[in-house]
């Protein structure tokens, strides 16, 4: 009897998903705000509570932000760079309208405690963050198709790209999150990574690398996606949801605000076909809920 046999360049997680053409679109992990801390490593597969943080800090840290509702990541340079004595912090939040990050530094892990999370510390960013999940010990996929993205980032905006822990999505690596507006990109390459910078740069998304906004629940960033394609508009902030409709247990209409008119989209989930490894460490079989569209209608 054999055991497991060991994942190659074209078994692991974000190839076979590539292959197989999952739907990207509703797929961003749900959150309205953040707390990103600077931590240069080594990160544990629970990376707040197993890093070189002061674990009862840690603690505290993970509480406060699980009762505020706000996620905290852990964020460092990328190219695995030495954090000066004092390391960045950076609240942000994404919820729609309110669109900003505000950064501040801490000296002591116990001065992270006392963050408020509700911007009124650290100074308003005035340029985007780009963060890339490189976070190998929760999967070996994000770290091996991150970190040349994080580098081309890098290459390309210094000072505002990031290496950061787990997003969601292992087999879309690379995952990129454009803060503060909380954009989720997928499948991500080192030569994507001009166009998307110049495209959020003027206002726009790149709709065939869009997992979803944050801010918004996986069945309306399904429905904003075929709204956006129904109108042909890519604007940032284009198309907010105005009413969103749950008239059966598996369908939503979602009514959008646009020029040309209400744009009503509704979308119907399912549940695909059982899949291999849809994280590199996934035994057996799962499945996955997508979204298909069942109407579009304008004005």
């Amino acid at each position: 009897m054999t055991g497991p046999q060991p994942l190659t360049a074209t078994t692991r997680c974000a190839p076979l998903s590539l292959a197989r053409g999952d739907q990207r679109h509703g797929t961003a992990a749900p959150v309205a705000r953040w707390l990103l801390i600077e931590q240069p490593g080594p990160w544990g597969r629970d990376a707040v509570l197993s890093s070189p943080l002061d674990p009862d800090v840690a603690r505290d840290v993970d509480r406060r932000c699980r009762e505020a509702g706000v996620r905290a990541m852990l964020i460092r340079k990328p190219g695995r760079a030495v954090a000066a004595e004092s390391r960045q912090w950076a609240y942000v939040d994404s919820r729609l309208g309110r669109e900003r990050i505000w950064w501040g530094e801490y000296g002591s892990d116990r001065q992270l405690v006392d963050i408020p999370l509700d911007g009124s510390a650290g100074r308003r960013a005035s340029t985007p963050a780009y963060l890339v999940c490189t976070h190998a010990r929760h999967d070996a996929c994000c770290a091996i198709r991150g970190r040349p993205v994080a580098a081309a980032l890098a290459a390309l905006r210094p000072g505002q790209a990031w290496e950061c822990s787990h997003t969601g999505g292992d087999r879309f690596a690379a995952n990129v999150v454009v803060l503060p507006h909380g954009l989720y990109y997928g499948t991500v390459t080192p030569a994507d990574v001009p166009g998307l910078v110049a495209a959020h740069e003027e206002g726009r998304v790149v709709l065939d690398l869009l997992r979803g906004r944050s801010a918004l629940r996986m069945a309306v960033q399904a429905a904003q996606h075929h709204a956006r394609g129904a109108v042909d508009d890519m604007g940032l902030t284009a198309l907010p949801p105005s009413d969103v409709q749950h008239p059966a247990k598996d369908t939503w209409r979602v009514a959008f605000d646009h020029p040309r008119g209400e744009v009503v989209v509704t979308v119907r989930a399912r549940s695909s076909d059982p899949v291999p490894r849809l994280t590199c460490s996934a035994a057996g079989f799962q499945r996955v809920v997508t979204f298909d569209v069942v109407e579009v209608h304008i004005g």
